[in-house]
């Protein structure tokens, strides 16, 4: 029974990758000129200095999926819960603690955002927090398979999805990094800040100097998150961060989430009672 179980497994397994070979025209080691998601794409970037060679290599990468969860991800957000339970994932001990050690270790660099920037560095402590938990959690799915199961799996976010793919390819011909060697969310954001590549392309900061914008370095990460919240309206003048301020906005604009908005003030808020100056 048990073999006849596992062969069962694989009849089905197979049968699952022989159905995303023909609907989705993937095809280990060659790139399907016909695919829509290569189509669009190149399409996005045929003004651009990304060469052909580039995208058909990466498009025809044997590492390709499509992941079947991320749909079902997309239709059950965390944000869409009640607040009394999203608000579970986020404000606890551990959470809290950690954020605690996280800035006594980068006290002088978060200091040194915040004179740069003018951006309160409980908040930058707190968006930090809940994007990657300081670092420890940065998401499971390749960042060029998620965009490319959008692209092919919902047709709504289709669009969208390929102008985001097309910035992410953009963003690793140019920084010489292999497109299939980045992981981040079900929806193509990555690195510590958790930034979508449109947002990393338009608002990512070198700050430590090296020429290099770094998602994974937290010199970069801290200045980058300062930098969007500042080019979306943060002001370091207003005290209360209000629904509808422009503070509340510009955390507003980083995740389109009143649930996100609220969590991140209320983590804030935490981090401040701990940490003394």
């Amino acid at each position: 029974m048990g073999r006849l179980n596992i062969i069962k497994k694989f009849i089905v397994a197979f049968y699952v990758v022989l159905t995303f070979s023909t609907v989705f025209g993937l095809k280990p080691g060659e790139a399907d000129i016909d695919d829509h998601a290569f189509v669009s794409v190149r399409k996005l970037l045929s003004e651009t200095d990304v060469t052909e060679e580039f995208l058909i290599r990466t498009f025809s990468d044997t590492s390709v999926s499509i992941y079947p969860e991320i749909p079902q991800r997309f239709k059950s957000p965390y944000e869409a819960r009640p607040y009394s339970k999203y608000r579970e994932l986020f404000i606890t001990n551990k959470r809290i603690e950690r954020g605690v050690a996280f800035f006594k270790t980068n006290k002088d660099l978060m200091m040194a955002v915040t004179d740069s920037f003018g951006v309160d560095p409980m908040l930058l402590l707190s968006i930090s927090g809940i994007e990657s938990n300081h670092g420890n959690n940065h998401g499971g799915f390749p960042v060029f398979s998620a965009l490319y199961t959008i692209i092919h799996t919902l047709p709504n976010r289709a669009n969208w999805a390929a102008k985001e793919l097309a910035e992410f390819l953009l963003y690793c011909y140019q920084d010489k990094i292999d497109p299939h060697s980045l992981s981040g969310s079900y929806a193509g954001a990555f690195g510590f800040g958790q930034f979508i590549p449109s947002s990393f392309n338009h608002y990512a900061i070198d700050f430590n100097g090296d020429d290099v914008r770094q998602p994974f370095e937290w010199p970069d990460v801290l200045a980058s998150i300062a930098n969007y919240l500042l080019k979306n309206g943060y002001d370091h003048k207003e005290k209360e961060t209000k629904k509808g301020s422009k503070n509340w906005n510009s955390i507003y604009a980083y995740n389109h989430s009143e649930n996100y908005v609220q969590v991140v003030l209320e983590l804030r808020e935490e981090y401040r009672k701990r940490i003394k100056d």
